[in-house]
């Protein structure tokens, strides 16, 4: 780690590129790079071995705090922001004391025969994100995501990813004619259609497709389904929320190996 620079106005160079990284969702898919803020999402890139390109820490966490001083050492570069101008960052309303600017990894070829989970369409950038933290804890290995879901790179899908995203391969803005190279089946997910989850024989490994909040699954794509599930719903309600079902999907497809 090279001597760290201390930065102390807002209109910084540096402090502007994250600043717009930071407000702006899709930012990331022109820059290149990503902003990941907080210990926690920083802690987990380290953990996984991958590298930071810069390390921006508030000045008060450098001085007083050995952990976050040690944790922001891991980055090639550290830049020391005055506290007010890392807070102006954020928007958050507690903001973190640090964070890691890093490159978006070029997609991954497609993984022909991984397990898989495939976004039609998600709106919502929690859900996104729970599904990814899901994903990579029932050992899917891959996300496809088709156009129209939410920016899987963006700062509220990394936050509500919690690190997820370093143990997956990511590929977004897919067209739906991508999936033709899957070579494992896909698994269609409805509210109302399909088999019960309990009973269906489900095969291992297969590509899980999960759609849109209040559409589901485009009918296009759940012709090309191999099976259908649902999720018997005893309480009555007319759906699950597409996070809480995946999870349920995923952990049901791991435990029966």
């Amino acid at each position: 780690m090279s001597e760290p620079r201390h930065i102390h106005s807002r209109d910084n160079p540096l402090v502007l590129r994250v600043r717009k990284l930071a407000a702006d969702g899709h930012a990331y898919r022109k820059a290149g790079e990503a902003w990941l803020e907080g210990d926690h999402l920083c802690s987990a890139l380290r953990a996984r071995g991958r590298p930071a390109a810069q390390a921006l820490i508030a000045e008060s966490a450098w001085a007083g705090d050995a952990r976050l001083r040690e944790l922001a050492g891991w980055a090639q570069q550290v830049s020391v922001l005055a506290d007010p101008v890392f807070k102006s960052l954020s928007g958050l309303g507690s903001p973190a004391a640090i964070g890691f600017l890093v490159d978006v990894p070029a997609a991954p070829a497609i993984d022909a025969v991984a397990a898989s989970v495939v976004l039609d369409r998600l709106q919502d950038a929690g859900n996104v994100g729970s599904i990814l933290r899901s994903a990579a804890a029932l050992g899917v290995a891959q996300v496809l995501a088709l156009k129209g879901t939410a920016a899987l790179w963006s700062p509220k899908v990394l936050r509500a990813g919690m690190g997820a995203h370093f143990a997956l391969h990511l590929i977004e803005g897919l067209d739906e004619t991508a999936l033709a190279g899957l070579r494992v089946p896909l698994v269609g997910t409805s509210s109302h259609g399909g088999s019960l989850l309990r009973d269906a024989a489900l095969p291992r490994p297969c590509a899980w497709v999960f759609g849109h909040e209040g559409q589901g699954v485009s009918a296009a794509l759940q012709a090309r389904c191999t099976l259908t599930v649902r999720i018997p719903q005893p309480g009555g309600e007319e759906s699950l929320n597409v996070a809480a079902a995946a999870a349920i999907c995923l952990y049901e497809s791991a435990v029966r190996q």
